[in-house]
């Protein structure tokens, strides 16, 4: 397995924090300048009427295919919310080839739509396949358990288990509650695997809430990072969180 460099974030539909200004053009400008390998992107615009008529530098295209630009040629997105003027959802961008991906609705009646976009990827020069979860959970604990329960059963029963994988996104799990479930599943955060606790990520300009995470599976994390200080800190209300890994380490 090849090293990569992981990111993930809540990009708040192209807004600033308290949607002031529209702002995709510089995140575009933030992401490209880290590099990053896997993009793991929660609350993307796949489409937005009335946005696109009141904001000049509106993209022509999905917000998820103007982030990918020429650096991810490959990318997948994953429709959660529909609306009379469009929707968003979750997305990932990747270097590598995308071989196969599918969106499974994890939404509760009656609130607020969530998705969990698992991604089959080619490593090439590899035989193994990585899979990839980008991963957005509901504001309510009850919620978020059984969405919780939901994403190990898709990784029980659709991911090898000696296969790696990258479970990450915004998990709202502030109090760190459903940490538990997920190392069950044989999943370890990279953060808190690195570090002794979990990121603070929430909000971006003072981050205190451990909201976003970055779970792997027969991977070995070799470097994080939070990313909150300028200009980041101006491109969403969440910190987008950075991780570099390799290897195929022990399952958790």
């Amino acid at each position: 397995m090849p090293e990569l460099r992981v990111l993930t974030a809540n990009i708040h539909m192209g807004f600033s924090f308290l949607r002031r200004r529209f702002v995709l053009p510089q995140l575009r400008e933030a992401i490209r300048g880290v590099g990053a390998d896997l993009v793991f992107l929660q609350e993307v615009l796949g489409e937005h009427s009335g946005h696109a008529r009141r904001h000049r530098a509106w993209p022509g295209v999905p917000h998820y295919e103007f982030l990918a630009d020429s650096l991810w040629p490959q990318f997948a997105y994953g429709r959660n919310a529909a609306y009379p003027a469009g929707h968003h959802g979750n997305a990932l961008l990747s270097r590598f080839p995308i071989l196969e991906y599918e969106n499974r609705d994890v939404s509760i009646a009656g609130h607020e739509n969530r998705g969990l976009l698992h991604c089959v990827l080619e490593m090439p020069g590899h035989a193994t396949r990585l899979h990839a979860v980008c991963v957005h959970l509901g504001l309510r604990e009850a919620h978020r358990q059984r969405q919780l329960d939901l994403l190990c059963g898709v990784l029980e029963t659709h991911v090898p288990a000696s296969a790696p994988a990258i479970v990450a996104g915004d998990f709202n799990d502030w109090r760190g509650r459903g940490h538990a479930r997920m190392a069950a599943c044989g999943l370890r955060e990279a953060f808190l695997h690195a570090r002794g606790r979990l990121a603070r990520s929430f909000p971006a300009r003072w981050p205190l809430l451990p909201l976003d995470r970055i779970y792997l599976r027969n991977l070995e994390v070799r470097e994080t990072a939070v990313l909150s200080a300028a200009p980041w800190s101006r491109l969403s209300d969440h910190a987008t969180l950075y991780a570099r890994v390799g290897g195929i380490g022990a399952a958790a």
